[in-house]
């Protein structure tokens, strides 16, 4: 039986593994300098996960349990603190993937409950556990008193958009992320997400769907 739950630190390499393989190998060396591959960033992202102070913390991230085995992941922090969280990747990526990423665009803003990443495994997809995931965001949200989700879908993905729209999604403005222009998109309406497709399957950061 699926439960969803507190992510736990240890649970670092393997959220740090889901964020990869939902991001893609081309957005991962999208952010690395010259001479660094994925295994640094991957050293990377563990480390990121792990602290306290970091966008992909493990306590801004739900997880979906089978049992013991970690099979999905929501990673989700207060759009505010942006600039306050992301420090932790800027400083960590001139150190461990050669580049500086001060200067990138902003992908959230104050106001809403950013939905950084979401990610199933493979053999888990089309079980509804990306809905659940979504659906304990939204609740997130209302407990952090946060009017909204927002989100980042990929311009060249019409079927994710039309996943995050048919749970209540609405898009607000253009945006872009590693290298892709993207659509930001926000739900408040978390009625919404109690009506989506259970048989939908998620591949990727919420950026990324591979139906």
């Amino acid at each position: 039986m699926i439960e969803i739950k507190n992510a736990r630190k240890e649970q670092s390499p393997d959220i740090a593994r889901l964020i990869m393989t939902a991001m893609t190998d081309d957005c991962c060396l999208h952010f690395c300098g010259e001479g660094y591959g994925l295994e640094d960033f991957q050293r990377m992202m563990t480390m990121l996960v792990e602290r306290e102070d970091s966008q992909y913390s493990y306590r801004n991230t739900l997880v979906a349990m089978d049992g013991d085995r970690l099979v999905g992941i929501a990673v989700s922090y207060d759009g505010g603190r942006l600039h306050e969280l992301r420090q932790a990747f800027v400083e960590a990526a001139k150190v461990c993937i050669g580049k500086d990423h001060s200067g990138m665009d902003d992908e959230t803003q104050a106001g809403e409950l950013y939905l950084d990443s979401l990610a199933v495994l493979p053999d888990y997809r089309r079980q509804g556990i990306a809905r659940r995931l979504l659906k304990a965001t939204k609740e997130k949200a209302d407990r952090m008193g946060l009017p909204c989700v927002g989100l980042l879908v990929d311009k060249g993905n019409p079927a994710g958009e039309a996943l995050y729209v048919s749970v209540g999604f609405r898009y607000v403005n253009d945006n872009s992320w590693g290298g892709h222009p993207m659509k930001h998109l926000t739900s408040s309406n978390s009625s919404a997400l109690g009506r989506a497709d259970a048989s939908i399957a998620l591949h990727s950061l919420v950026r990324h769907l591979v139906m």
